[in-house]
C-alpha cells in the first residue's frame, strides 16, 4: 500500500493511524511526498519515497509566508494555483519512481497530492483517496460558482498537460473515497455533482453520497513528541478551554491572541485557558492561563471542556472525537467550511477571526460551556465517530480493493517523465 501526501501534518496524521492498522494485518506499507517536511511527521523507520520537495524544478508555496498573509477567495486561489498545481507537477516524478520501485497493489492518496491519482491511472493501479478534510465532500462552491470553475478549469489544465483523458477529477476516486469524517458532522447533501462519475448518477446517486464513500470518522495515530506538559497546573476547579490556531495558521494570531487573553481575564474565576502558540505573538501570560508553544494535544482532550480553534478538520474532528464543544474562529481555506458544519450541527459557535471582539469571545465561551445543547450535539457526534469505527473500517474497505497489475521498472535508461504516458 503507497500513501501519496502533501508536506502538511493534518493530511498526514489521519492517514499514519490507517497505515499502522494495515501494517498490523501483515500488509507493506510506504510514503511518497516531499520528504523534508515529511521525515519528521511519519514514525522512526517509515519507508519514504521523497516527491515533491521545495527545490525541485517546479516550486509550490503550500503553507509558505505569501500563502500565510492571504484570506478568502485570494487564499484559495493561491492555494491551487501556487501551491496545489506546482506541487502536483514537482512530485509526479517521484511518485512515478515510488511505485516503480514499491510496486505497490493498491494506493491511497491524498486529495491535495494530484500526482498520485494521475501515476496510478498511468500503471493501472486502483487507488482510494483519502479526504482528511471534509471541504470538498459536500459541494463547497455552491456559494461561489465562479470559484468552482476556476479550480475545475486549473485541474482540467493539469490533465490535459500531463497527457491524462479528460472527464475525470483527480480528487475523487472511483474505487473508494475515505472520509475521516461522518454525516452527523459534515450534513447529508451529498457531494459535489462534478465530483460524482456517471455511473454513480446514472444509479441515483448524484443528490446524496454514492456507495464507495467511506465514512470512517477521524484515525488517531502515533504524533511526534512535543516535549513535557505542565500536567499538574491544571486547574480541576475551573473548566479548562484549549486554544489553538493549530500548526500552519499559528503565526497569523497577532491581532487574535490578545482578544483571547482578554476573554481569558473575564473568565479566569470559572475557566482556565490553555495557549498553544508561539511565545513571541503569545503576549504575557496572566498567571491563571496556561502556555505552551506546542501541546500534545490529543493527550490533553481528555481533560479539556471546550477547544477554541481554527476551524482545522483535525483540531475539529479530535475535539469532537472527545464529545467537547467548540468555539472556531476560521482562518482561511476549508476552515469557514468546517466552522459552519459545526454551527449547522450545533456543537459549537462561529466567531470571526480577522476581527475578534473581546466580548465576541467571551459571550461564545460562556455559551459552549454553559448551554448544554452543545455538549450533547458534541457527544451526538461523538457517538457517530465511535460507531464509524476509524482506522480499522478504512483498513477494512481498502483490503477489499481488487489489486492492481504490479508495475515493473522502466526499461534501462529512462528516466521519468511528468506525463501520464508514465517513464
Amino acid at each position: 500500500m503507497l500513501f501519496v501526501v502533501p508536506p502538511l501534518a493534518g493530511h498526514v496524521n489521519p492517514t499514519l493511524a490507517v497505515a499502522a492498522e494495515l501494517a498490523a494485518r501483515g500488509h507493506q506499507v510506504a510514503w511518497t511526498g516531499p520528504a523534508a517536511a515529511l521525515g519528521s511527521l511519519l514514525p522512526a523507520g517509515s519507508l519514504l519515497y521523497p516527491a515533491g520537495d521545495r527545490d525541485a524544478a517546479d516550486g509550490h508555496d503550500l503553507g509558505g509566508a505569501r500563502w500565510s498573509d492571504l484570506r478568502g477567495i485570494a487564499a484559495l486561489r493561491f492555494l491551487w494555483a501556487e501551491a496545489l498545481i506546482p506541487l502536483a507537477r514537482a512530485m509526479l516524478p517521484g511518485v512515478h519512481t515510488a511505485v516503480e520501485t514499491f510496486r505497490p497493489d493498491v494506493m491511497v492518496a491524498d486529495q491535495q497530492a494530484l500526482a498520485g491519482p494521475l501515476v496510478a491511472r498511468r500503471h493501472g493501479l486502483p487507488w482510494a483517496t483519502s479526504a482528511t478534510t471534509s471541504a470538498e465532500i459536500i459541494r463547497p462552491f455552491d456559494d461561489f460558482p465562479k470559484v468552482g470553475e476556476w479550480v475545475n478549469l486549473r485541474i482540467a489544465a493539469l490533465l490535459a498537460e500531463c497527457g491524462a483523458p479528460g472527464g475525470w477529477d483527480p480528487r475523487f476516486s472511483p474505487h473508494l473515497v475515505l472520509v475521516f469524517s461522518t454525516p452527523a458532522l459534515i450534513g447529508d447533501g451529498g457531494p459535489e455533482r462534478t465530483a460524482v462519475c456517471a455511473q454513480d448518477a446514472a444509479n441515483g446517486f448524484a443528490g446524496r453520497y454514492p456507495p464507495h464513500y467511506a465514512f470512517v470518522g477521524p484515525a488517531f495515530g502515533a504524533r511526534p513528541p512535543v516535549g513535557d506538559f505542565p500536567w499538574r497546573r491544571l486547574d480541576p476547579g475551573r473548566a479548562r478551554v484549549l486554544v489553538s490556531l493549530g500548526t500552519l495558521n499559528r503565526a497569523a494570531g497577532a491581532r487574535f491572541y490578545p482578544a483571547v487573553l482578554r476573554a481569558a481575564d473575564a473568565l479566569a474565576d470559572r475557566a482556565q485557558l490553555i495557549l498553544a502558540a508561539p511565545a513571541d505573538l503569545a503576549g504575557d501570560i496572566p498567571p491563571h492561563m496556561l502556555h505552551q508553544e506546542y501541546v500534545p494535544q490529543l493527550q490533553l482532550l481528555p481533560h479539556l471542556d471546550a477547544v477554541l480553534c481554527h476551524g482545522g478538520h483535525n483540531t475539529v474532528c479530535e475535539a469532537l472525537a472527545y464529545g467537547l464543544p467548540l468555539v472556531v474562529a476560521p482562518v482561511r481555506d476549508d476552515q469557514p467550511i468546517v466552522a459552519r458544519q459545526v454551527a449547522e450541527a450545533g456543537a459549537g459557535v462561529r466567531v470571526r477571526f480577522g476581527r475578534a471582539r473581546t466580548d465576541e469571545l467571551h459571550q461564545a465561551l460562556t455559551a459552549v460551556l454553559d448551554d448544554p445543547a452543545h455538549r450533547r450535539a458534541a457527544r451526538r457526534i461523538q457517538a457517530s465517530f465511535a460507531a464509524a469505527g476509524g482506522a480499522a473500517t478504512a483498513a477494512d474497505r481498502l483490503e477489499k480493493l481488487p489489486p492492481g497489475p504490479r508495475p515493473g521498472p522502466s526499461a534501462p535508461g529512462t528516466a521519468p517523465t511528468r506525463n501520464e504516458k508514465g517513464p
